[in-house]
Parts: C-alpha cells; sequence; structure tokens
C-alpha cells in the first residue's frame, strides 16, 4: 500500500493511460492511501463518492477525486502555511 500527500495526486494519476474506466483506476491504484489534512483516505474510497464511470484524462480524474474530497480534507479554509 503506498500513502502519498494530496499535492502528489497528480504525479500518481500520471501512471494510468487515459482514457480509463472507474473500475480500472480502482484496479490499478484504487489502494493508495491520500493523506489528508483531517485524517486520511483511500482513492478507492473517494472513487465510491464520483458520479462519472469514466475518465477523458488526468485532468478530469484529478478533477472528480479533489471535488468529491470533503473541505476540510485541504485544512482550514481561508488558511495559508505560509501565515505566521
Amino acid at each position: 500500500m503506498v500513502t502519498i500527500q494530496l499535492n502528489e495526486l497528480t504525479d500518481r494519476l500520471e501512471t494510468l493511460s487515459y482514457p480509463a474506466s472507474k473500475r480500472r483506476v480502482s484496479d490499478e491504484i484504487g489502494e493508495t492511501t491520500l493523506q489528508l489534512a483531517d485524517g486520511e483516505t483511500t482513492i478507492d474510497e473517494t472513487l465510491e463518492l464520483v458520479g462519472t464511470d469514466r475518465f477523458d484524462s488526468e485532468n478530469e480524474l484529478e478533477s472528480e477525486l479533489l471535488g468529491s474530497l470533503p473541505r476540510s480534507a485541504v485544512g482550514e479554509p481561508y488558511q495559508s502555511e505560509g501565515e505566521g
């Protein structure tokens, strides 16, 4: 099982060829754990929330996955790591 930070998701999605079905994404990288600001989830768990069964590009898949995560997954709203 591979664990990645959310900002590493693009690199992980680049390992797939497109178009890709939801089943193929699940089979190839579904067990990947995403480390979130408020815990963790797997790509499989996030795919369950996506209404699309086919992804024509990496950008489309990434957008669907990120759009399915709760706001708290990326940290507190209006907060920046650079503020101090």
